[in-house]
């Protein structure tokens, strides 16, 4: 039995030295405090990431769902513009239709320090298939000017359009109207303060605050779960031989300064833990006229948490571009604005959150106890060695 034990002992990786050679100094005590508390600090944290955060599997697979809606959620600032003459339209992948959509889109005045000036008003409509918001705008200012008696009087008085009538628009009563007339006719505005019905309704005012105040445009749109694109630019948008295209009359194009803070843009419900890339991006038209692109590509990301939800949402990758609009009269480079063109993915991404093992969390343990011990071994070694040779050198 005792040659057995003895076989045993001559096993042990850890040798023990006796307690008369062992040497306790004040540096050592320091160290062991200090890796203690680190390591209890490892423990504890080990402990509270096993037992409240669930780990998350990812799985990539191609994605064959059909028919659902796509959630398009932003929040823009433009600094440099009215709200009165940005706009915000949708268009399909061929580019010359706007999409039948579902929004709730906003607009709030924002003075020169980018604080609110108004309560931010709804956007009824996007796009040139439906009534122009600008229109409706100088409708109501001219309503809230214009007594009982004179309101009836505009009824059914027939204003002129000077010379811009057609079979669609033979009275011209808002200024407005006189804008449509010339924009159907594809004919540039005279100035505003020759037009009456622009005088009535202090159309030059409202001209010389388009460049001091600035717009948010922030809500949600739904669109179709399909390639396409969006963007914010200066102007009435309509359609001319299948071509999308903004009147911004009286000014030129070259005039509008498109800087722009993006504070959020996302397709869906956000997943913790997972950022957008625009949120927070800010770009400058240092140049002039700028045109901004911004191509996205959507990854249809499905989320399954541990309680059995389970959410669909998008990521997205972004690549930006941006150039100078020309300003030369012989030379077409496109308008200023902020354009988002996005496409979808063929993959869908998953996310699913799995509790983690026990087996996990005790090789975390290990490694992180076992780590500091030897550090804090080594540290107190080297610290050992220098003060013997320390204490040899006065000596001698």
């Amino acid at each position: 039995m005792g040659a057995v034990l003895e076989g045993l002992r001559s096993l042990d990786a850890y040798p023990k030295p006796d307690e008369e050679q062992s040497v306790k100094t004040v540096t050592g005590a320091v160290v062991s405090v200090i890796s203690h508390i680190i390591m209890l600090l490892l423990l504890l944290t080990n402990l509270t990431e096993y037992l409240s955060n669930p780990g998350l599997s990812e799985e990539i697979f191609v994605d064959v769902s059909r028919g659902s809606k796509l959630n398009i959620n932003l929040d823009i600032v433009v600094p440099g513009i009215s709200c009165q003459f940005l706009g915000l339209d949708a268009v399909d992948t061929s580019g010359d239709q706007h999409l039948q959509i579902s929004h709730n889109i906003f607009k709030r005045r924002l003075n020169a320090q980018g604080q609110p000036i108004e309560d931010p008003q709804r956007t009824e409509s996007l796009g040139s298939s439906k009534a122009d918001e600008f229109k409706k705008t100088i409708e109501k200012l001219a309503e809230k000017k214009e007594g009982g008696e004179e309101k009836k009087e505009k009824e059914v008085k027939c204003g002129s359009c000077y010379g811009a009538e057609s079979e669609d628009l033979k009275c011209c009563n808002t200024c407005a109207d006189v804008r449509e007339a010339y924009r159907n006719k594809q004919w540039s505005l005279p100035e505003p303060d020759k037009i009456e019905q622009c005088k009535n309704e202090n159309f030059s005012e409202h001209l010389k605050t388009a460049f001091t105040e600035g717009c948010q445009i922030y809500g949600y749109l739904e669109v179709n779960r399909a390639g396409g694109s969006f963007h914010i630019a200066p102007g009435q948008s309509f359609s001319i031989n299948h071509v999308h295209v903004h009147d911004v009359q009286p000014f030129s194009s070259s005039s509008f300064n498109m800087s722009h803070n993006i504070r959020h843009l996302s397709f869906g419900q956000s997943i913790e833990g997972k950022g957008s890339p625009l949120d927070g991006h800010y770009e400058i038209a240092s140049d002039g006229s700028t045109m901004f692109h911004y191509y996205i590509k959507i990854v249809p990301t499905t989320y399954s948490a541990l309680n059995g939800k389970v959410f669909h949402t998008n990521q997205y990758a972004v690549t930006k571009h941006k150039k100078v609009v020309s300003q030369s009269l012989l030379e077409s480079s496109g308008m200023p604005g902020i354009f988002f063109n996005y496409e979808l993915s063929p993959m869908m991404v998953r996310y699913s959150e799995v509790k983690r093992s026990f087996g996990h969390f005790l090789t975390n343990v290990c490694a992180s106890i076992g780590g500091v011990y030897t550090v804090a071994s080594i540290v107190d070694a080297i610290i050992f060695r220098l003060s013997q040779k320390a204490s040899k050198v006065q000596l001698g």
